[in-house]
């Protein structure tokens, strides 16, 4: 038999120990792990955040450096313990998690070479996601799931719909270049299309203004199309929302488990088998 696939009960005790605290939360080890790492999350991104106040750098810099560098050891040590304790280790670093679980390592080693790139450290809250899984919130997941599919099921509409913004906002930005012209602000066509997407989608930061009366006539149009344009999305994925889910149909339930070959989670409470790589669960 070969050796990914061999039963995973033919692995060393010590690595299913491993395994099942690591990454699996239906346990009290597992959980008090999980737990303990997402506090860890937040007082590293807590410590970041606290670094870039310019007072409390000048009299604790030193001491938030060397706790972020404590955080960032802690990281990768588990990161580390993740790969070893896994199947296939390839499989779990280049799965969505694991990503996240890489990048939040990167921010502190790249500032070896490029200052302030630990502020990027904020990525470590994506971590704080497993929060869903930890406390056994599936019914948020299922809700989740429902947005998802409602957000897909709108794609095409929505893409229709961008287009014609989009084609929208570079004919009258292309206007008002025309219309208005370098010497009131309208330098290029690129920047009046930036002015033209900051019209339509009623932000009006105010650094350009059309001065002409045809301008300003133009600009008037865009900006009442933008409350119409605002509304178009929003009851494109209600009225997909308000599609009426089958009878019956309640929030999934999970078991707290993750696959030892794949990492694939929410599985079904009777599932015996992992429902994205068929192994034994």
């Amino acid at each position: 038999m070969p050796k990914d696939i061999q039963p995973y009960t033919t692995e060393p005790h010590w690595k299913r120990t491993a395994y099942s605290v690591i990454f699996e939360s239906d346990t009290p080890a597992g959980r008090a792990f999980d737990i303990a790492l997402l506090v860890a999350i937040v007082l590293s991104v807590l410590s970041v955040m606290l670094e870039s106040v310019r007072s409390i750098d000048a009299q604790y810099g030193y001491y938030l450096r060397i706790i972020e560098w404590g955080f960032t050891g802690l990281f990768a040590l588990e990161y580390i313990a993740r790969l070893v304790v896994v199947r296939r280790p390839l499989t779990y670093a280049l799965s969505l998690l694991g990503i996240i679980d890489f990048l939040a390592i990167v921010p502190t080693l790249a500032t070896l070479v490029l200052a302030g790139s630990r502020y990027l450290l904020v990525i470590r809250t994506l971590r704080l996601l497993r929060v869903f899984r930890i406390f056994k919130l599936g019914q948020f997941v299922g809700e989740g799931e429902f947005i998802v599919t409602a957000l897909k099921a709108s794609r095409f509409k929505i893409l229709v719909f961008l287009t014609a913004v989009f084609t929208l906002i570079v004919v009258v930005g292309t206007l008002m270049y025309v219309v208005e012209g370098g010497k009131n602000g309208f330098t290029s066509i690129p920047k009046s299309v930036y002015w033209a997407v900051v019209t339509v989608t009623t932000v009006g930061y105010g650094d350009i203004s059309p001065v002409t009366v045809l301008g300003q006539a133009l600009a008037s149009v865009l900006m009442i199309m933008g409350y119409a344009i605002i509304a178009v999305p929003t009851g494109i994925v209600s009225a997909q929302m308000a599609t009426p889910r089958s009878p019956a149909a309640p929030a999934p339930l999970y078991k707290q488990v993750v696959c030892h070959v794949c990492q694939a989670s929410d599985h079904r409470p009777d599932a015996e088998y992992c429902w994205r790589c068929g192994e034994k669960i």
